[in-house]
C-alpha cells in the first residue's frame, strides 16, 4: 500500500492490507471538525451462502482507478467544503474480518462528512469494476447481487475485454 499523498484525495487499489488508521489520521485537518471512516469487511455469509470463509477481489485496474478518482471528483462537486477524501480498495484473497474497502471523508461539519462518505461508498460499488469470488461451505462462485457497472462523472461503462484470435 502506498503512503498517503500530499494531495487531498487518496485513491488506490492494492493487494496490501488497507491502512484504516493511517487513512483516518491523514484525513484530520485543522479546518475539519468531522472525519467519517467507513470500513467494509469480509463477512461470514452472503445471500444464500452460509459459511463464507474468504473473498477474492479482482479489478479492471485500467478502468477502476480512474473511476475511483471520478467518484472523488463528483463528491467534491457536491460537497465543495470537503477537506480530505480517501477511497481505498483491496484486491486479492481476503479472509473473514479483513477490510476490503475504506472510505474516509473529512469536512468542517459532520453532515457533509457523513453524506459524502455514504455517497462515495454507494457510488464506488455501483460504478467501479471490482468483482468478488466467494468461497463458502458448499463451493466457490462469483458474488451474488452483481449489477452492470454504471456511469460516474461522464465516464462510460468499461468496454468488454476483447478476445484474442485463436491460433
Amino acid at each position: 500500500m502506498g503512503t498517503a499523498p500530499a494531495a487531498d484525495d487518496w485513491v488506490e487499489i492494492t493487494e496490501a492490507a488497507l491502512p484504516v488508521a493511517s487513512a483516518t489520521t491523514w484525513a484530520c485537518l485543522p479546518s475539519c471538525g468531522a472525519v467519517v471512516t467507513f470500513v467494509g469487511t469480509v463477512r461470514d455469509h452472503a445471500e444464500g451462502r452460509a459459511g463464507v470463509v474468504s473473498l477474492e477481489y479482482e479489478a479492471y485496474l485500467e478502468q477502476a482507478v480512474p473511476r475511483l478518482q471520478k467518484v472523488a471528483e463528483a463528491a467534491r462537486r457536491r460537497w465543495p467544503e470537503l477537506g480530505r477524501l480517501a477511497l481505498l480498495h483491496r484486491v486479492g484473497l481476503l479472509e473473514v474480518g479483513e477490510p476490503s474497502v475504506v472510505v474516509v471523508a473529512s469536512a468542517p461539519h459532520r453532515a457533509s462528512a457523513f453524506e459524502a462518505a455514504r455517497y462515495c461508498i454507494d457510488t464506488l460499488k455501483a460504478t467501479v469494476p471490482i468483482w468478488k469470488k466467494e468461497t463458502w461451505d458448499e463451493g466457490t462462485g462469483w458474488g451474488t447481487g452483481a449489477q452492470p457497472v454504471a456511469m460516474v462523472g461522464g465516464l462510460p461503462p468499461p468496454a468488454e475485454p476483447k478476445e484474442e484470435p485463436a491460433g
